[in-house]
């Protein structure tokens, strides 16, 4: 619902460990120092085959891998000294900290579209709560879903509604200078909401009108929703701030599907953008073979 240009090699350690008890083949040693010409930003989960479920150790493993960015949708919820000792481990791995989730989101009733003052109350508590988060771990972008539709109004006041929630939570982000992105969803994952469509968050970004409120264009929603790629970012590129990934069907890494991610992101490079990529998605294989597919596949699409 992200820009920014830091790319940097970090390869792990690997001391007396004996040989045997490394997990990567020779072929594998080729290309482990190798970094991506985008920042692409993996998650936790991602790599546990190889890196275990150590956050730490996962960052490590990304690094290693020539990862720059990572996104942790659920950074909110971990132990406030996990945050930090992520964000000075990322700092130190010269990663760059990507979207976490602001606040709750509602799935199944409206909130921010309703007007409701205890809605909107309740969202700009989860705001404030948000910025101590950004400090913690160097995030500079969050993610904002603005909830389900209000069948009983009209859209034009649902979407007075959600601007004016937005700006109230402008007022809080801006000082700190932290970006909120804007996540249309698609219709058959999540049918429903508010917020479905690329142009639909662009009127919203320019209603707002504030450096604090832009648009994540996640390119596995778009593709379901309206298709139409690259045109669709083009219009609506100076509002983007943050890109997620995820090849359509079965939402897992490029290659996989039928999205063209090798044009995608040669486009989105050769315009300039230098912010993260965030890797949305599930593995299409299971276990280390599938890890280092993905990792493959993203060599395969990397822009040039």
């Amino acid at each position: 619902m992200k820009r920014r240009s830091f790319v940097k090699n970090s390869a792990l350690s690997l001391g007396a460990i004996p040989v045997v008890s490394n997990p990567f083949s020779k072929e594998e040693k080729q290309t482990k120092s190798k970094s991506f010409n985008m920042k692409f930003g993996p998650h936790t989960g991602m790599f546990k085959h190889h890196a275990g479920t150590d956050p730490i150790d996962e960052l490590k493993f990304m690094a290693d891998q020539g990862f720059s960015a990572f996104e942790d949708n659920w950074m909110s919820k971990r132990d406030v000294a996990l945050q930090e000792k992520m964000g000075k481990e990322m700092d130190r791995l010269g990663i760059t900290m990507g979207v976490f989730v602001a606040h709750k989101i509602y799935w199944k009733e409206a909130n921010l579209a309703s007007g409701d003052e205890a809605y909107l109350t309740e969202f700009l508590g989860y705001i404030k709560e948000a910025v101590d988060v950004s400090k913690r771990c160097n995030a500079k972008w969050m993610t904002v879903v603005p909830g389900h539709l209000d069948l009983g109004k009209m859209m034009g006041y649902q979407t007075a509604n959600v601007v004016d929630a937005l700006k109230r939570a402008c007022e809080i982000l801006e000082p700190h200078e932290l970006t909120m992105v804007l996540e249309p969803l698609n219709f058959r994952d999540h049918p429903g909401l508010f917020l479905s469509k690329s142009p639909q968050a662009y009127e919203i970004c320019k209603a707002v009108d504030s450096p604090s409120c832009k648009i994540l264009f996640d390119i596995y929603h778009q593709q379901i929703q309206e298709g139409n790629l690259i045109p669709n970012i083009e219009a609506c590129w100076n509002e983007i701030a943050y890109f997620q990934i995820g090849d359509n069907p079965g939402r897992k890494e490029p290659t996989t599907g039928e999205i063209n991610y090798k044009n995608v992101f040669q486009m989105i490079h050769d315009k300039g953008f230098r912010g993260v990529m965030g890797m949305e998605h599930g593995n299409s294989r299971d276990g280390k073979e599938g890890e280092l597919a993905v990792i493959q596949a993203y060599r395969e699409v990397d822009a040039t």
